[in-house]
């Protein structure tokens, strides 16, 4: 099997001839790989283009999620409300929130990702790289959006959320809902921009960035949570969706089950016996420390880790990856102990 059809086997339950292996993998990561300020990596797309090439010859039994990704950190959607983009040579820029707060917001339309913030510069380089990577034979496979709560905590800060979640809960359902119809244009657009949903050109999978539901109570997660992710999800029915949320929030793994996605990156902290026993029909992606082992381990502690990921889960519905994204720093040969725990 090559990486990706082993990705996508396993996300939807089949048998694969071993785990995969698979990282999230940004701008975090991706410019101190190659070397490059991180302003180089964004603005000039033959660097963009040799960066994503060189991980697929430099470890070519790795899936990269989303993969030939177009991200301007954390950036594109908050871009789009108003909030302002802090840039920096040494890593992802920082953004600062809207001035006025939640009232600043108050019946403001979903995004247009083709005339709003950064969306309409990523959409113009995915279509340039979806031609690019053509040529080589290759594609876009999947998209990648932050949803509507960590969009929240990006324009109001994550204390004025948690407290107009609580005190103002119209208003916030109003961002929220907002929010959501701004993700699933996102990950549409995005999606049109490389080939579709269908066809043999078209997207397989979604990747869906939300953190901030882990911090909420269960009463609150299926109020403020819940409806709003699983419109995004359910939107992209019969595609591979991926459900990145790395916050410890063992008390809201059956909820978490009850979610349409196949796939849960998540904490290193939990443990994955117990996810697989809560969430026996999700594949689940992790569960490798990110920093302590991944970016600041020997190979050997990732090997040993990795390796008892697999044992811990029978390896079924594993994907083996670290439990959170990818970070700066991580060196290649711990990713190389990956790849050899996964071989067995």
């Amino acid at each position: 099997m090559d990486p990706w059809t082993r990705f996508t086997t396993a996300a939807r339950g089949e048998p694969t001839d071993r785990a995969p292996v698979a990282l999230i993998v940004d701008s975090p990561w991706l410019p101190s790989f190659a070397g490059l300020d991180t302003l180089d990596y964004f603005l000039r797309p033959d660097l963009w283009l040799k960066t994503n090439l060189a991980l697929l010859e430099r470890f070519p039994e790795v899936t990269w999620l989303p993969g030939f990704w177009v991200e301007y950190g954390m950036a594109a959607e908050p871009s789009a409300f108003g909030a302002r983009v802090v840039w920096h040579h040494d890593r992802p820029p920082s953004i600062d929130p809207v001035r006025g707060g939640l009232a600043s917001l108050a019946g403001i339309e979903p995004a247009n990702p083709q005339e709003h913030g950064m969306m309409p510069l990523a959409l113009r380089l995915y279509e340039d790289a979806a031609r690019r990577l053509a040529a080589e034979g290759l594609q876009v496979r999947m998209v990648a959006a932050r949803g509507p709560l960590a969009v929240a905590v990006w324009l109001l800060g994550v204390s004025e959320l948690m407290v107009a979640l609580k005190r103002e809960p119209d208003a916030a359902h109003a961002l929220l809902d907002t929010l959501t119809e701004t993700s699933i244009r996102w990950l549409r657009a995005q999606a049109e921009a490389v080939g579709g949903v269908s066809g043999a050109d078209g997207v397989e999978g979604i990747l869906l960035l939300d953190d901030i539901p882990g911090m909420l109570s269960p009463k609150m997660f299926d109020a403020m949570a819940a409806p709003y992710l699983a419109r995004i999800l359910d939107a992209f029915d019969g595609l591979v969706r991926v459900y990145h949320n790395d916050t410890p929030c063992e008390h809201l793994l059956p909820k978490l089950g009850a979610l349409p996605f196949e796939v849960w990156n998540f904490s290193h902290e939990t443990d994955i016996a117990a996810v697989q026993a809560a969430l026996p029909d999700k594949t689940l992606l992790g569960n490798v420390p990110p920093l302590r082992v991944l970016a600041q381990g020997t190979p050997d502690e990732v090997y040993r880790h990795a390796r008892a990921c697999i044992e811990k889960t029978g390896g079924r519905r594993l994907v083996l990856s670290a439990g959170g994204g990818t970070n700066a720093g991580t060196p290649p040969e711990n990713i190389d102990a990956l790849v050899r725990a996964a071989r067995g």
